[in-house]
C-alpha cells in the first residue's frame, strides 16, 4: 500500500523536532539529549527522548521496531528510550532504526542525537541520499544545515540507490525519490541566472548524462523562470519570483544518456517563494459606516473594519494590527472609542454619546503589517463614519400649560384648537412623533387630537357634535407622549400635561319632530274632512323666542293637509288602501317645519298611516281564457281560482258557482270545489261541440260583509289527441274556422313559400349571368367612373409658330430700331464709355483692402453699363395680325341688324340665350 500525502518537517530542533514522511513509512531526525550528572546503574530509570512518528498506511498494525544502538531502544508508540547512562558521550550519536511489519515490508531510518548545547555537525557538501525499501517505501538519510526560519536547499541532488528484500538478503536498487524543497525568496535582485541547486546521478562517471527540467515554470507557462545547464546539472532562476502572483513550483529533473534514453527515474523538485514585506495592507472600502445608539455604555460594539494584506498571513509579513488615528469631533472626549488592534472591532469606551449634541463622528484608522510594527510594517487607513442613533430621551413637551378654541353647535370634523410641542429626538422618528390623548373633560367623547404628520402639532377635532343648550363650554386635560417608549432610566416631564378650555358657540338650530316618523292607524275609506293627527315639532333652541310655520312637503296622493301654525293633519279625500302610492298597507308623507330664526332653520318629520283594509273590492276570476277537450274525461278541467285587492279577513276562502240563467250552463259544466282557494270547471256533458264558450261564474268573498263578482271565462272546446292535449286542427276549429277555410289558408302559404322559392333561384341565376356576361356597349361610352373628354379649342393660326428671337439678346441696336412700334425690347445694355474701376495694388497692404473693397461698390453702382440693367422687360408679345375674326363680333348690338329669333327654335338648353338677345325691344 502506498500513501499520497507528504509532510516534512525540519529536524535538528531540540528533543521533539523531527521530520516524519507519513505517505512513506519513513521518519529521519536529529535530535538533542539532555545533559545530567552520571547516576548509578541501580538508580538509573529509563528516559525517554522523544517522539518518532510512524505511519504506514495501515494503522501500523503488528510493526515492530529495532534500534542499531543497545543504548537506545525504541517503544511500539515510536519513542526512543536511553538503555543505559549516556552522560559520558563526547559527540554526536548516530544510529538506525529499521521497522518491519508482518507483509515482509521494511523500513529504515537514521536517528542522529547530540548533547544540548554542542553544535551538531552535517556532512560535507550537504548531501541527500535517499534509499528505498521494498515495494516503494522510501527511506531518507540526511545532514541539515539549515537556519531555524526555512530549510536551505540542497547544493547536490543525488540520484540514490535503496534496498530490496530478497531471498539472499537486502540488494541495493534504484528508484524514485523525494526531496526537501527548495525555498527561494521572493523580488530577488539578482545577478541572474542565479543557481538553486546542482543535480548530479552516480552513472555520470561511466557516461555522458544530459540533464533537464520539466513543468510549469519550465517548459510550461509562465516559461523560462528555471533553467537547467544540461551538462553540469545546475539549475537557475532566471527572474525575480513574486510569490503573490505563485507561491511554489512542482518541476521533474531528468537524466538521459546521449542516446536520450533515460537512465534515472525523474525525481521532484518542490520551490517554494519565500515571503517578503512588499503588500501593504488593503482596506475593501475607503469609507465605512457604522452607528451606535446615543447613551450607550462603554464596551458597547460599533462596527467591524478589515484589511487584507496578500503576504503570507502565516508570517509577520501578513499580521495586520489596527489602530485609531483620529476622532472628529473631540467632544466630549478625544478618545470615545477604541479598536480591537488584531480583529479590527470598533466598541465605545466611554459614556457620553448624545445624538442632540454630536451626532456623527469621523475616525481615521490606520492598518499595518509585521504585527503593527510601525518602524519596518507598512501602512494603510481608512475612515470610518460612526452615525449616533436616535433613542427616545427627550420627552415632548407642550409649548403652553393652557390652549383655548371655540366650536359652533352641531358642526363635526372641525378642527377647534391647534397644541404645538416641541421634543428633541430625531424628527419623523418613533421617537419624536407626538401622540396625544385626552384623559378628562370628555367622557362622551366629543373630540379626539390628529397629530400632524409634518409639524407634529396636535390639532383637538371635533367627531360628535356639541350642543349649546347641554354644555356650553369644555375644559379638556390633554396628556402627550411619543409613538416609542421612553428609554431606561427617563422620565416623563410635567410639561408633557396641558389643559383645553373649548367654548360652544349657539347658532340657530331648525325644528325637529320628536316622533321621526310618527305612525298612526286608520280604517280605509276614511272620508274628506277627517282630523287624522297633530304633527307638531319642537325648536331646541330654548333661550330663544321663535315661532314654527307648517307646511306639505310630500304628498304623493294628495290626500292631506296640516294646519300652517300648529300641525293638525286633515284628510283632503278618501283614503284607499288599494292604491298605488300605499306600500304594505301604509301611507307616507312629509311635512316641513320652519322657525322664523336669524337664518331661518327647517326640519321635516314624516307621517305614517297604516291602513286597515276594509272588504270594498269584489274578487275576480283566474284565468278568463282556457281550453278544454271536447269530450268528458275523468282526469280533464279547468282549475279556477280568484284575485281580490283586499286582504285578509277579506279574501279567500272563496265561493265558486254557476248562475241559474241561462238554464245551458248549468246543463253542459259544472263546478267542483277544490279547497278555499281553487276550483274545477269540467264538463256534464259526454260530448261538446268543439268552440269557444263563455262560462260565467260567480265568486264570492269570505269579508263581512261579502262582496260577489260575475266574471266570464273564455273556453276553446277541442278534439284532443290520446295524451288529452288538443289537435292543431281542433284548435283551429274551435277558434270558429271550418274545414275549407282551414284547406284555403294552408294553400296560401304554400303558395308564397313556392314564391319566395322561385325569386331567390332567379336572383342567383341573374347574378351568374352578369359575372359571364360581356360588356354590350364600348368601354369608352361608358360614363361610370371615366373621364369625359371634350373638343379643345386652340388658339389662332400664330399661336402654333412662335417667335423665339423675341426672347434672345439682340446682337445690335439695328434690330431694335426696325421693330414696329410697341414692340420693343428695352432690356440692351446702353452704348456709352464704360465706367473706371479702381486697380488694386500689386502688394496691397491689409488695411487697405476694406478702403479697395468699398471704391469698386461705389464705382459697380454708378456704372449704367454694368449689369441688371434698369429698364423695361417685355414678355408678352404673340405675334401681330390674324386671319380669323376677333371675338368682339359676338358682341350684342343696339341697330337690330342680327336677328336672334332662330335661338328660340335650340330647344330649352339656349331659351336663357334666345331671351337675351332673340325678339323684343331694347330696354
Amino acid at each position: 500500500m502506498k500513501c499520497l500525502k507528504c509532510n516534512y518537517f525540519p529536524a535538528g530542533a531540540p528533543l521533539l523536532s523531527y521530520l516524519s514522511y507519513w505517505d512513506m513509512g519513513y521518519m529521519n531526525g536529529t535530535f538533542c539529549l539532555p545533559a545530567r550528572p552520571p547516576l548509578s546503574p541501580a538508580s538509573y530509570q529509563p528516559l525517554s527522548l522523544c517522539y518518532m512518528r510512524f505511519d504506514d498506511c495501515m494503522e501500523n498494525e503488528g510493526v515492530v521496531f529495532q534500534s542499531g544502538d543497545a543504548r537506545f531502544s525504541v517503544g511500539i508508540d515510536g519513542s526512543i528510550y536511553t538503555q543505559r547512562e549516556v552522560a559520558g558521550l563526547s559527540g554526536p550519536v548516530q544510529f538506525t532504526v529499521t521497522a518491519s511489519g508482518p507483509h515482509t515490508h521494511v523500513w529504515e531510518t537514521t536517528v542522529k542525537l547530540a548533547l544540548m548545547g554542542q553544535p551538531t555537525p552535517s556532512p560535507p557538501g550537504n548531501q541527500i541520499r535517499v534509499e528505498q525499501g521494498k515495494e516503494g517505501e522510501r527511506k531518507e538519510e540526511e545532514g541539515v544545515k539549515a537556519p531555524p526560519e526555512f530549510q536551505a536547499p540542497p547544493t547536490v541532488i543525488m540520484f540514490p540507490r535503496q534496498w530490496e528484500m530478497s531471498s539472499k538478503g537486502l540488494r541495493r536498487q534504484k528508484r524514485d525519490w523525494v526531496i526537501p524543497p527548495i525555498n527561494v525568496p521572493e523580488n530577488s535582485r539578482g545577478p541572474f541566472p542565479q543557481m538553486l541547486v546542482s543535480i548530479r546521478s552516480d552513472q555520470d562517471r561511466n557516461i555522458s548524462i544530459r540533464y533537464s527540467i520539466t513543468g510549469v515554470g519550465a517548459d510550461q507557462p509562465p516559461n523560462e523562470v528555471f533553467s537547467i545547464d544540461p551538462v553540469a546539472g545546475k539549475m537557475f532562476v532566471t527572474k525575480p519570483l513574486d510569490r503573490e502572483r505563485r507561491s511554489s513550483y512542482h518541476l521533474r529533473a531528468h537524466a538521459v544518456n546521449m542516446n536520450g534514453e533515460r537512465v534515472e527515474s525523474p525525481i521532484d523538485l518542490y520551490i517554494y517563494v519565500i515571503d517578503m514585506n512588499d503588500n501593504r495592507p488593503e482596506f475593501k472600502n475607503q469609507v465605512y459606516n457604522g452607528s451606535v445608539d446615543e447613551g450607550s455604555k462603554p464596551g458597547t460594539f460599533v462596527m467591524h473594519l478589515a484589511a487584507f494584506d496578500n503576504d503570507d498571513n502565516t508570517t509577520a509579513n501578513g499580521m495586520v494590527r489596527y489602530r485609531i488615528l483620529s476622532q472628529t469631533p473631540h467632544s466630549p472626549i478625544p478618545n470615545m472609542f477604541t479598536i480591537n488592534s488584531e480583529t479590527g472591532d470598533i466598541v465605545t469606551v466611554a459614556a457620553g454619546l448624545d445624538r442632540e449634541k454630536v451626532s456623527q463622528y469621523s475616525i481615521i484608522v490606520q492598518a499595518t503589517d509585521m504585527e503593527g510594527n510601525l518602524n519596518f510594517g507598512l501602512s494603510n487607513t481608512a475612515t470610518a463614519i460612526i452615525s449616533v442613533t436616535d433613542i427616545n430621551d427627550n420627552p415632548p413637551e407642550l409649548t403652553s400649560r393652557t390652549f383655548s378654541g371655540e366650536v359652533p353647535e352641531n358642526r363635526v370634523n372641525v378642527v377647534v384648537a391647534n397644541l404645538t410641542v416641541i421634543d428633541r429626538d430625531q424628527p419623523h422618528s418613533p421617537n419624536w412623533n407626538a401622540v396625544y390623548r385626552i384623559i378628562s373633560g370628555d367622557p362622551i367623547g366629543h373630540f379626539t387630537i390628529i397629530t400632524d404628520q409634518h409639524t407634529n402639532d396636535g390639532m383637538v377635532t371635533v367627531v360628535k357634535p356639541v350642543d349649546f343648550e347641554q354644555n356650553r363650554a369644555f375644559m379638556l386635560t390633554v396628556v402627550v407622549n411619543n409613538q416609542a417608549p421612553l428609554a431606561s432610566g427617563i422620565q416623563s416631564s410635567l410639561q408633557s400635561t396641558s389643559g383645553v378650555t373649548i367654548s360652544v358657540v349657539d347658532i340657530n338650530e331648525p325644528p325637529y319632530f320628536p316622533t321621526n316618523p310618527k305612525s298612526i292607524r286608520f280604517e280605509e275609506g276614511v272620508p274628506a274632512g277627517t282630523s287624522l293627527t297633530t304633527f307638531s315639532a319642537s325648536d331646541p333652541d330654548r333661550f330663544m323666542q321663535q315661532s314654527i310655520r307648517y307646511s306639505k312637503l310630500a304628498d304623493p296622493a294628495d290626500w292631506l293637509s296640516i294646519n300652517n301654525t300648529n300641525g293638525q293633519i286633515i284628510t283632503t279625500a278618501t283614503l284607499d288602501r288599494e292604491s298605488i302610492y300605499v306600500k304594505n298597507n301604509i301611507y307616507e308623507a312629509t311635512f316641513l317645519a320652519v322657525d322664523n330664526g336669524s337664518p331661518m332653520a327647517s326640519g321635516t318629520g314624516t307621517l305614517q298611516i297604516y291602513l286597515i283594509d276594509v272588504n270594498d273590492n269584489a274578487p275576480s276570476l283566474l284565468p278568463r281564457e282556457s281550453q278544454i277537450c271536447e269530450r268528458i274525461n275523468r282526469n280533464a278541467g279547468i282549475n279556477i281560482t280568484a284575485a281580490d285587492t283586499d286582504t285578509d279577513p277579506n279574501v279567500g276562502p272563496f265561493v265558486f258557482e254557476l248562475p241559474t240563467f241561462p238554464a245551458s250552463i248549468r246543463r253542459n259544466w259544472t263546478v267542483s270545489r277544490l279547497n278555499g282557494d281553487y276550483a274545477r270547471l269540467s264538463l256534464r256533458t259526454q260530448y261538446l261541440e268543439p268552440g269557444v264558450y263563455e262560462v260565467p261564474v260567480i265568486v264570492t268573498d269570505s269579508g263581512n260583509p261579502p262582496l260577489s263578482n260575475r266574471s266570464i271565462i273564455k273556453v276553446k272546446v277541442c278534439p284532443c289527441d290520446e295524451n288529452g292535449d288538443c289537435t292543431l286542427v281542433g284548435a283551429v276549429a274551435a277558434a270558429g274556422l271550418g274545414t275549407g277555410a282551414i284547406i284555403a289558408i294552408l294553400v296560401c302559404i304554400i303558395i308564397l313559400l313556392s314564391m319566395v322559392l322561385v325569386f331567390v333561384l332567379w336572383m342567383k341565376r341573374r347574378e351568374k349571368e352578369r359575372q359571364t356576361k360581356q360588356l354590350l356597349i364600348d368601354p369608352e361610352d361608358d360614363v361610370r367612373d371615366n373621364i369625359l373628354k371634350y373638343d379643345e379649342e386652340g388658339g389662332g393660326e400664330e399661336d402654333q409658330d412662335y417667335d423665339l428671337s423675341q426672347l434672345q439678346q439682340p446682337d445690335s441696336l439695328e434690330h431694335i430700331i426696325s421693330k414696329p412700334p410697341g414692340v420693343r425690347r428695352v432690356d440692351e445694355r446702353p452704348i456709352i464709355p464704360e465706367s473706371q474701376y479702381p486697380i488694386r495694388p500689386v502688394v496691397p497692404h491689409p488695411g487697405d483692402i476694406g478702403d479697395f473693397i468699398n471704391e469698386g461698390l461705389r464705382a459697380a453702382d454708378n456704372d449704367p453699363t454694368a449689369p441688371p440693367y434698369d429698364s423695361l422687360l417685355v414678355f408678352d408679345y404673340e405675334g401681330s395680325g390674324s386671319t380669323v375674326g376677333s371675338v368682339s363680333s359676338l358682341n350684342s348690338s343696339s341697330t337690330g341688324d342680327q336677328d336672334y329669333d332662330y335661338l328660340n327654335d335650340w330647344g330649352p338648353r339656349f331659351k336663357k340665350l334666345a331671351d337675351m338677345y332673340g325678339g323684343g325691344d331694347d330696354e
